[in-house]
């Protein structure tokens, strides 16, 4: 089932003056290919690369989808979205990724709109309309996964979830609410 939606975040320094990048600038910085903010329009620095450790889902979704690659080998890889947050916030010559719910709350950080490609329309990942509609190129579905569904009180539970209160919830903890084509698959699953 899909519960939720997460636009992941690109986020950098408040005071870089870099605000947009492709998925392909992107993966080449976590490739390594490129080292210094001045090669994607910002100042003449290296820049730092802050990821997830490899035991998690972000991780190996970054890697697959973004970066087509392996990470740069001096990537600092870290616990968790707060500590990437925090460690961006004080470097300034930092980039990282983050759940949307985390870039909406951390406050002085940039976080950066992202194109699909060169020339292509730069979408913000809080643009909610935009990232429902599949024009964020960095989104992926979240999923509660489970075997089989035949007790009554776990399809009431994911029913909830998926009901106007419980999207209410996702929304309220930083994510976004499942566009149509999810709830149509998720009936479809419930039922079968």
């Amino acid at each position: 089932m899909v519960i939720a939606i997460d636009a992941l975040s690109v986020i950098a320094g408040s005071k870089n003056p870099v605000t947009k990048l492709t998925v392909d600038q992107i993966g080449k910085i976590y490739r390594g290919e490129i080292k210094n903010w001045k090669d994607v329009g910002g100042e003449d620095m290296p820049i730092t690369i802050y990821g997830r450790q490899s035991n998690s889902g972000t991780y190996e979704f970054m890697k697959d989808f973004v970066m087509k690659g392996e990470y740069a080998s001096g990537m600092r890889q870290m616990n968790g979205n707060a500590q990437i947050v925090e460690a961006v916030k004080q470097d300034s010559t930092g980039i990282g990724y983050v759940g949307v719910g985390y870039a909406k709350e951390a406050g002085d950080i940039n976080v950066m709109k992202v194109a699909v490609n060169a020339g292509g329309e730069y979408v913000d990942p809080f643009d909610s309309a935009k990232v429902k509609g599949g024009y964020y190129p960095i989104t992926r579905p979240l999923n509660q996964y489970m075997s089989g569904v035949t007790d009554e009180k776990i399809k009431d539970f994911i029913k909830f979830e998926l009901s106007a209160e419980g999207q209410k919830i996702v929304e309220d903890e930083g994510f976004f609410a499942i566009p149509e084509e999810y709830k149509k698959l998720n009936a479809v699953a419930l039922e079968g």
